[in-house]
């Protein structure tokens, strides 16, 4: 490619992958850095510890992940049954 083409084409843009990595683990560090709950100060002056954003994210991934594994094993036994 020339340094024309370089500086003047149209190229596509990358867009974000998604992750590809085992929720368990992404869970893990963020526990281990100690981002899976903040503190909040209410207004009665009492502290609440709510789970972090980031946290929640990763527990549903972990369940979105657990569940088709489910529907497959699931899908596996009925045919397993049929036959």
């Amino acid at each position: 490619m020339s340094y024309l083409q370089k500086m003047y084409a149209r190229s596509q843009k990358n867009t974000a992958p998604t992750s590809k990595k085992n929720p368990n683990r992404v869970l893990g560090g963020l526990r281990g850095q100690g981002v899976d709950t903040m503190t909040v100060l209410g207004e009665d002056g009492s502290e609440h510890t709510i789970p972090s954003q980031k946290y929640v994210e990763g527990l549903e991934q972990k369940l979105r992940s657990t569940e088709v594994r489910l529907n497959k094993v699931e899908q596996q036994l009925r045919r397993l049954n049929r036959d």
